[in-house]
């Protein structure tokens, strides 16, 4: 899942705290948190950020979703089974499932809503993770005599989804936890779609619905008196704010105006440890941080430009100076903790002095045909935000020791992250992706040569290519994961995207908020929490 995070315009916190102390009064359970940004989008088939999935967990429920601690459990469907050769599940879904409008919710609506991502007509850029299913992967690249009837996902009765694979796929429950798979209404989704502005539109079926969305401002969800599990759901409303200025969301906690912030400002860790205690909390995630390199154009066509880009980045002392020790150097693309791995593919002189990368880093620009009278010159594109900023300052400084001279782009989360998505040009960009699932192909995937979606610097090699094929027909869990290992050493080797963080959770956490809980996917579903008093 794409990182991402923006700067906000200053929020009208006093108006909306005095109208939800209002609330309070009458009763009302209302959590304040902070979010990563405004969602581009509330259409689970058209998303692809973090902000957004954190949204869609209180606003729809899947087959399966995953609790407090990160586990996966069970959502829409009650209960499944799968058949002895891993290619066909059975889903039961609840009887007493429903749309906030009181509609029932049907098997048949998961059905509408699997065929509404695959159809290439939607655009959805996560269509490819459902390639598992089969013919999902001909009917979305339209492929001759492919027809969305022929997808591997049916109504067999009233509440029983089957779903058919094309290969055992050993994430498959992990998968449908991800927003991709979220169920649309079918009967208010192109209306959705056409207005979006308006919260009425918005038929869901989470434990809660949507009743303001102010763009820069905040989003305000009410709980859900349809949802089957209402009688559970201890907060009434939950309000998220784009909160990704860093410093000014730490000041609001403080101030008591937000329960929950979903990141920290990496220069103030320390001194907020000291003041807050445990308030701040610290944990490992499924995510890694990079710098894509635009392949598709010289010089950054050439691995050696590229690995002494890579060569000269000091990730211990980013990760200890700029971001405060709330990050891990990153030497591999796929982040540690990953589920159906082994050992990981890393950059081979992790364990090499800054002093011999440096001069490996020089003599390779060299070669490249760079050097004093023709320095290397590298416009480096990134989102604000203070911790994005220092990060790219420290790069710029570090890679000035070998001849190289940079320039920034930087720009909000919308501007950024639409510009790569549509093809725009670049040399180094920043780049984050968060785990959908706990398997490496969730990362590897971004570097497949057909994976127009994400596949942000243009690379591909048709042998790494034909590994993912092979690992993706591979039925045997262990020798899947070196035919992944061997993949992983390719991009690891050519790096056409430096790895160059693990994140880490990083929240600022009310002593109020009861049930919170960290865990490696950084789901924080408000259905699983309660606040006192």
């Amino acid at each position: 899942m794409l990182d991402v995070t923006r700067r906000t315009a200053p929020l009208a916190f006093a108006a909306i705290l005095a109208a939800t102390r209002a609330e309070a009064v009458q009763s009302r359970i209302v959590f304040h948190r902070g979010n990563d940004g405004d969602p581009e989008t509330l259409d689970p088939h058209k998303t692809s950020t973090v902000a957004e999935a954190h949204l869609l967990r209180d606003l729809r429920e899947g087959l399966v979703i995953h609790n407090m601690r990160g586990e996966v459990v069970p959502g829409v469907a009650e209960s499944w089974t799968m058949s002895p050769d891993g290619k066909s599940w059975r889903f039961n879904l609840r009887p007493n499932a429903k749309w906030s409008n009181g509609d029932p919710v049907r098997a048949a609506d998961f059905v509408y809503s699997f065929r509404r991502i695959l159809d290439p007509e939607t655009g959805a850029r996560y269509a490819n993770l459902l390639y598992p299913i089969r013919n999902a992967e001909p009917i979305h690249k339209a492929s001759t005599g492919s027809a969305l009837d022929d997808l591997g996902v049916v109504a067999s009765g009233e509440h029983v989804l089957e779903i058919a694979l094309e290969r055992p796929t050993p994430y498959l429950l992990e998968l449908l936890t991800h927003q991709s798979t979220l169920p649309v209404h079918p009967a208010s989704t192109a209306k959705a779609t056409q207005e979006p502005g308006r919260p009425e539109n918005w038929i869901t079926n989470g434990a809660y619905m949507l009743k303001e969305f102010a763009p820069n401002s905040h989003i305000r969800l009410d709980r859900n008196p349809h949802f089957h599990d209402a009688a559970n759901v201890k907060i009434d409303t939950v309000i998220f704010y784009p909160a990704s200025d860093l410093v000014a969301a730490a000041r609001r906690f403080q101030a008591g105006e937000l329960h929950l912030t979903t990141d920290i400002p990496a220069d103030q860790f320390k001194q907020l440890r000291q003041k807050l205690g445990d308030q701040v909390r610290i944990g490992p995630y499924l995510a890694t941080y990079f710098l894509i390199l635009n392949s598709a154009k010289p010089p950054f066509d050439d691995a050696r430009v590229r690995r002494a880009l890579s060569l000269q980045i000091d990730r211990e002392f980013i990760a200890d100076r700029v971001w405060g020790g709330t990050m891990l150097p990153a030497y591999g693309v796929v982040p540690p903790h990953i589920g159906n791995y082994g050992e990981r593919a890393e950059l081979d002189f992790r364990h090499n002095s800054v002093l011999e990368r440096e001069e490996e880093a020089k003599r390779l620009l060299a070669s490249a045909g760079f050097g004093n009278s023709f320095p290397l010159r590298i416009e480096y594109r990134f989102n604000t935000t203070d911790n994005n900023r220092h990060t790219a300052e420290a790069i710029a400084e570090q890679w000035h020791a070998i001849g190289v001279e940079t320039r920034f782009v930087e720009t909000d989360y919308r501007t950024h992250f639409a510009y790569l998505r549509e093809g725009g040009d670049f040399d180094v960009a920043r780049y984050g992706w968060i785990g959908d699932y706990s398997d490496p192909q969730n990362f590897l995937f971004l570097f497949q040569s057909d994976n127009v979606g994400f596949n942000i610097g243009k690379y591909g090699n048709p042998q790494f290519d034909s590994l993912m094929k092979l690992a993706a027909d591979e039925l045997d869990i262990s020798k899947r994961a070196l035919i992944l290992r061997e993949a992983d050493s390719i991009v690891i080797s050519e790096e056409p995207w430096i790895p160059l963080l693990h994140y880490s959770t990083k929240n600022l956490v009310s002593p109020k908020l009861v049930g919170f809980e960290q865990n490696l996917r950084g789901a924080i579903p408000t259905r699983f929490l309660s606040l006192k008093a």
